[in-house]
């Protein structure tokens, strides 16, 4: 532990100059051409000593002058540049760096911290990055979920006609057949040792159409609409701003014609189904979900689905 501190100081200390080399690497390629190097900059070769760095550098820093070059407006920024390349040069231990990086070559990659240490991004640009990869992530689980779904449909299904059609899955004609489905996998044994089966609901298979039958005898397809797919309609932020803007456009619209706001209030609960419908003529009156069809949804893919009409 006493060790730990002093170890990342100095991983901090290395990293920093690392980020130092790379940026002086891009900004003298930048400037002075692609390829360029710190010692063909100053006219060395890599196995140059010390002193004869420093002369190459007391050279190169006469040329570079800003007083030498006034129509330069890149002067200053070249000359400071220079005296901080002979200073890395100079230290055995930026050399060292250097020659590692000089031979081996400039990641590519730096790391996020080097990154956002340069480029530090706004809150605007973090809040759009956060929303797009969240609502990404949101659609990529609803993905999943949705072949989920189809998948379970699909056994449902296979279950359904082969107790209905037999071993040979050889459709009947003997019109609508009941079966018993099994919706909580494999059998288990209780607390006592008992052997639990699992969960068992009643279908209807009548041709290749398959149905669940509810407990008040309606029956509801089970097929491949059952299951919601996904859409970028249904991220959380598309969603939020759908809701705002619909909440913003009834408001205007109560303001702007208040005698209407219950007749439209009754429609709005008669087609979503929460509500008993409307009495003014001309409305179509539309029912609610069923009980069944809740049921039908859940037991096809563990989440409430979009009702379907009952036969």
């Amino acid at each position: 532990m006493r060790l730990l501190l002093p170890c990342l100081l100095l991983a901090a200390l290395v990293a920093c100059e690392d980020h130092e080399i790379f940026d002086l690497v891009s900004a003298v390629e930048s400037s002075e051409g692609k390829g360029t190097t710190f010692y063909s900059w100053l006219g060395v070769p890599p196995t140059a000593s010390v002193p004869e760095i420093s002369k190459a550098y007391r050279k190169k820093s006469v040329q570079l002058h800003p007083d030498k070059n006034p129509n330069d407006k890149k002067a200053h920024e070249r000359f400071s540049r220079l005296g901080v390349i002979a200073a890395i040069l100079r230290s055995p231990a930026g050399r060292e760096r250097y020659d590692f990086f000089y031979k081996n070559g400039v990641p590519k990659w730096r790391g996020t911290g080097y990154y956002y240490s340069r480029f530090r991004p706004g809150l605007g640009f973090v809040f759009v990055f956060l929303t797009i990869l969240t609502s990404g992530l949101q659609y990529l689980v609803r993905s999943l979920n949705y072949k989920r779904d189809l998948a379970r449909i699909d056994s449902l299904v296979s279950q359904a006609r082969s107790q209905a059609w037999g071993a040979k899955l050889v459709p009947t004609a003997e019109g609508q057949r009941k079966v018993k489905v099994n919706l909580g996998g494999h059998s288990r044994l209780d607390e006592d040792g008992n052997v639990v089966g699992g969960k068992l609901v009643d279908m209807v298979v009548e041709g290749n159409d398959v149905y669940y039958l509810d407990p008040d005898g309606g029956l509801h397809p089970v097929n491949s609409d059952t299951a919601t797919p996904p859409s970028l309609r249904g991220t959380w932020f598309i969603a939020l701003l759908i809701t705002l803007y619909g909440k913003v456009a009834k408001k205007d619209a109560s303001a702007s014609d208040p005698g209407d706001t219950q007749t439209n209030g009754e429609a709005y609960d008669s087609e979503d189904g929460s509500g008993t419908g409307s009495d003014v003529p001309g409305k179509r009156r539309t029912a609610g979900p069923t009980k069944g069809s809740r049921t039908a949804a859940t037991m096809a893919g563990g989440r409430r689905r979009k009702a379907v009409k009952k036969r």
